[in-house]
């Protein structure tokens, strides 16, 4: 069995291993700490079982599922979600028959789900079928922001999402831009970025989200960098930590 284990947390990364090392079954074990390196990783080990993040800071574990398309997913013979999400997410799991670990987890209920990796490797067709349809059905299912309220003053500023430019992280704060003017909000990018629809929205940095229609063009650099510039002529750095889900959402989404 080769496992792929893809969060970015490194004592989840590890708590993991940890475990996957009582399992004789286990004859490899390597580590994706974003989106983008496990899309590599899965093209090109072919993991037996894959343990999947759903927020991670570049991408969510429903976009690596999006980027990867049919095919590819159809060559994960198990897949097992590790979330902490709420319990009326975690029925759709349930429905699909695939497993997933609510953190924290222990090694009983850790035991419990590679055993039903065990099962799904034995029955490759049904497992490919259970991986499509869980991501028909959270295409249906995923529920993105429309509006932010901000407070400003005595008043409640109420502002359409998809007028937002771009985002920016400030500590524990976003910096908000829209046309003519910008909105700071007490909120951090890590969780803002999981609830913004991703055929809009796109991070290209640890501190940036960019809107997709809001793009002019991609200026190539020096060593291989790229410049990210907007309609009005701001521009940022599309970071490597962040290339490769760029390049998937524009393989997918564009005409070349």
């Amino acid at each position: 069995m080769k496992v792929l284990i893809v969060d970015d947390e490194p004592l989840a990364r590890e708590r993991i291993r940890e475990m996957l090392k009582r399992h004789s079954e286990v004859e490899s074990i390597t580590e994706a700490t974003n989106g983008g390196e496990a899309i590599k990783s899965i093209r090109s080990d072919k993991p037996d079982v894959v343990f999947l993040d759903i927020q991670m800071p570049d991408m969510t574990g429903f976009q690596v599922l999006e980027s990867l398309g049919p095919k590819q997913l159809s060559q994960i013979p198990a897949l097992i979600f590790v979330t902490a999400f709420e319990e009326h997410a975690l029925r759709a799991f349930d429905h699909n028959a695939l497993d997933y670990l609510l953190k924290p987890f222990d090694r009983e209920r850790f035991a419990v789900a590679l055993g039903r990796a065990n099962a799904q490797m034995l029955d490759q067709n049904a497992s490919n079928g259970r991986i499509l349809n869980l991501l028909e059905q959270l295409r249906e299912k995923e529920d993105y922001l429309d509006w932010l309220t901000i407070k400003k003053d005595e008043r409640i500023l109420l502002l359409k999402v998809e007028d937002i430019h771009w985002i920016e992280a400030n500590g524990n704060y976003i910096l908000i831009k829209f046309q003519d003017n910008s909105q700071l909000m007490r909120e951090t990018i890590n969780n803002i970025a999981g609830r913004l629809d991703p055929k809009m929205f796109m991070r290209i940095h640890r501190s940036t989200i960019v809107n997709v229609n809001q793009i002019k063009e991609l200026q190539v650099w020096a060593r291989g960098e790229y410049r990210v510039v907007m309609k009005n002529g701001n521009a940022f750095t599309l970071s490597r930590g962040y290339r490769e889900a760029f390049n998937a959402f524009l393989k997918k989404r564009t005409l070349q």
